[in-house]
């Protein structure tokens, strides 16, 4: 699935690739994970990312790989229009240095088919940003960085909070194929794979109570 089919996303049926990697015609690399995130909604899990977790909650959210957090052009209960400047190691690998800017979900769904999804419950939440990666990133016409991009989905059901992650690393950069394929091995996928089911499904274990204390104490079920 190349980024210009991100759309696809967007219907809940099971997909051919729920969690794995694949080369795109493009040469960019799409990197996909599921997570079951029980007990969470999508409220909570944007509620995450507008808190601009900083360096010790960043690694509550994943204890081996995430080493430092800081946000810039962010604005309190705003995630989208921020850049999470990050670093991290995928798989306990190498230290990456990461810039994630937070943009519109229309820009990579589509402003129809997200509202759509919205509308019908096939989708509750959507965090979709660009991707930068070095300490200097590719940048857009924009100024934004430009390494590839990002989209985490979330439907909510019975049961909690569906997310498919999903990252195109080369997606929109304008270079030929055998270019991006050189430049962005499988295995980097592979552990970004890895990587992004696990933050995830320890930040399902602590996003409930964190929701419930901070922004809807009043929610909080007594559980005896």
């Amino acid at each position: 699935m190349d980024l210009n089919e991100a759309d696809r996303l967007l219907d809940p049926a099971p997909m051919m690739i729920e969690t794995g990697v694949e080369r795109c015609p493009s040469g960019a690399l799409h990197v996909a994970a599921r997570t079951d995130m029980l007990g969470c909604t999508g409220k909570m899990f944007e509620w995450w990312f507008q808190s601009a977790p900083d360096t010790g909650r960043y690694a509550w959210w994943h204890p081996h790989d995430h080493v430092s957090s800081e946000w810039m052009e962010w604005s309190p209960g705003r995630h989208i229009g921020s850049t999470h400047v990050v670093k991290e190691s995928l798989n306990g690998g190498e230290v990456h240095d990461l810039q994630i800017h937070f943009i519109e979900p229309e820009e990579i769904l589509g402003a129809e088919a997200w509202a759509a999804a919205q509308a019908s419950g096939a989708a509750s939440v959507a965090i979709c940003a660009t991707l930068g990666t070095g300490p200097e990133p590719l940048r857009d016409d924009k100024g934004r960085p430009a390494n590839g991009k990002m989209v985490h989905l979330g439907r909510d059901n019975e049961f909690g909070l569906v997310l498919r992650s999903s990252f195109w690393l080369g997606g929109g950069v304008p270079a030929p194929p055998e270019v991006l394929e050189a430049m962005i091995p499988e295995q980097l996928g592979i552990d970004l794979m890895f990587h992004a089911h696990t933050e995830f499904k320890y930040l399902s274990h602590i996003l409930p109570a964190l929701y419930a204390a901070e922004a809807e104490p009043e929610t909080a079920a007594i559980p005896w």
